[in-house]
């Protein structure tokens, strides 16, 4: 246990507090805002509009404040997590934007977006399974149907179907793409102190100024649009409430996006291993797995239903609590409680979306390729052996489905119109296939370093 952790910061003083309060917000700031942009983009794409209600940052923002808050009284007041924006659902709200079949034909992106929305609930709820399961039987023998052998081919999917995405929105103005994806290589590599956690949040930030700049000297796009509009910033209020949309149900759009949810359990689950390492306590002990997945699950299914993007504990913040060594759950409050205010301040949303959308692809450039990469680092750090058959069959039919299966498979029920995506194809796959082939050797926590390195945190 580190002897110089401070685990009351009370004895530090309100102003210190407040501060690192807001040293944890903005740690998760840049990557939680980016996926109701990211989001944004697909629906635009796939509709020729884009978000007003629902996924917008400052729905986003309330969600991750509001969420955080909830997990906190779920997990007893003892887990210092914050819970921001997943990026392992980007690909369900992509295939939900581009579904264009039955109901969808016609359907606007604010329509499509709320039966997304559903999606992310069902798929909240689904935490609720797990961690009911893990109470009654222990999360060992639970685990076993979860091996890495299975969840990391399944996030390296995850990242590799959002490529195409990533090279769509850069092409706009390759330059400031690689302005972003180069500076946040050098705060990732050389970045000091508090700049090495939030390098995404730098990258977007610089290259933000790089496209001022260019705009203020009269550079267009090589298609000649122009690269910034602020016209919706002077439109905006400065205290507004954020435009909630409640969530509609349909069993395509659940089937598209619940299914990653066996992804982002295995997420959680890293998380808390990490956590508790950089605290020096076991919180899977004590309040116990089952509680901090429900209080996820919860928090996740409450974003979905007002119309935010699922939640997840994030590791940037797990970044800060070993630079400060100030471990007391209170300052992670502060920094929810932070995030909610902002929420309110709807000129700050609107700053936020005029992004170029050649910036989100150069930040997309290194997040879903960090994405695939946390996949292979699943299987390397947990010492995956890839020379046995069974391994190879696992990962093999896992590929092929997750990257193969593009349009999904597309069936009848009851006169009801189902798809399964490429992504809940390749999950059922792999876990079928690990329980019927002989020789499942896995035995979660006995690889301490493996369980920790389990999530897709940004």
């Amino acid at each position: 246990m580190n002897q110089d952790a401070i685990r009351d910061a009370k004895k530090l003083g309100l102003p210190k507090m407040l501060i690192l309060g807001l040293q944890h917000m903005f740690a998760m700031f840049g990557a939680t805002i980016l996926v109701p942009i990211l989001v944004n983009s697909y629906f635009v794409d796939a509709c020729g509009e884009g978000l007003t209600q629902g996924l917008t940052v400052s729905v986003t923002l309330f969600c991750a404040g509001f969420g955080t808050l909830f997990f906190h009284v779920c997990s007893k007041m003892k887990v210092p997590a914050f819970l921001g924006s997943s990026f392992a659902f980007l690909g369900g709200f992509s295939t939900v934007a581009h579904l264009d079949a039955g109901m969808y034909a016609a359907m606007g992106a604010n329509e499509k977006a709320a039966y997304a929305c559903g999606g992310v609930v069902v798929a909240g709820l689904l935490y609720l399974i797990l961690a009911l399961v893990i109470k009654l039987v222990g999360v060992k023998r639970v685990m076993r149907f979860l091996p890495p052998v299975v969840t990391g081919p399944v996030i390296i999917c995850i990242g590799l179907s959002l490529a195409s995405s990533a090279i769509g929105n850069a092409s706009t103005n390759w330059f400031l793409a690689l302005v972003a994806l180069a500076v946040i290589i050098v705060f990732n590599i050389w970045g000091k102190g508090m700049f090495r956690i939030i390098p995404i949040l730098m990258g977007v930030v610089i290259s933000y100024v790089v496209a001022v700049i260019m705009n203020a000297v009269g550079m267009t796009n090589p298609d000649g649009s122009a690269i910034l509009s602020f016209a919706s910033v002077a439109e905006a209020g400065w205290v507004g409430l954020p435009p909630f949309q409640f969530c509609k149900f349909d069993i395509t759009a659940i089937l598209v996006m619940a299914p990653i949810a066996i992804a982002t359990m295995m997420e959680h689950v890293g998380d808390m291993s990490a956590i508790s390492a950089t605290v020096g306590e076991n919180f899977l002990a004590d309040p116990g797995l089952h509680r901090t997945l429900m209080g996820d699950g919860l928090a996740t299914a409450l974003a979905g239903l007002v119309g935010g993007p699922a939640n997840t504990t994030y590791g940037e913040n797990t970044g800060v609590l070993e630079l400060s060594k100030v471990y007391d759950p209170l300052v992670i409050r502060i920094a929810a409680v932070f995030a909610i205010i902002v929420s309110f301040i709807p000129k700050v949303s609107s700053v936020i979306s005029t992004m170029p959308a050649s910036i989100i692809g150069g930040v997309s450039f290194m997040l879903y390729g960090m994405i695939s990469a946390i996949g292979v680092r699943n299987i390397v750090e947990n010492k995956v052996d890839l020379t046995k058959s069974r391994n190879l069959i696992i990962a093999g039919v896992i590929f092929v489905c997750g990257l193969g299966f593009s349009n999904g498979i597309t069936f009848t029920v009851g006169g009801t119109s189902i798809t399964l995506t490429a992504l809940a194809i390749a999950a059922i796959a792999g876990i079928v296939l690990n329980i019927i082939l002989p020789g499942n050797d896995y035995e979660f926590g006995v690889n301490e370093k493996g369980d920790e390195y389990r999530g897709i945190h940004q």
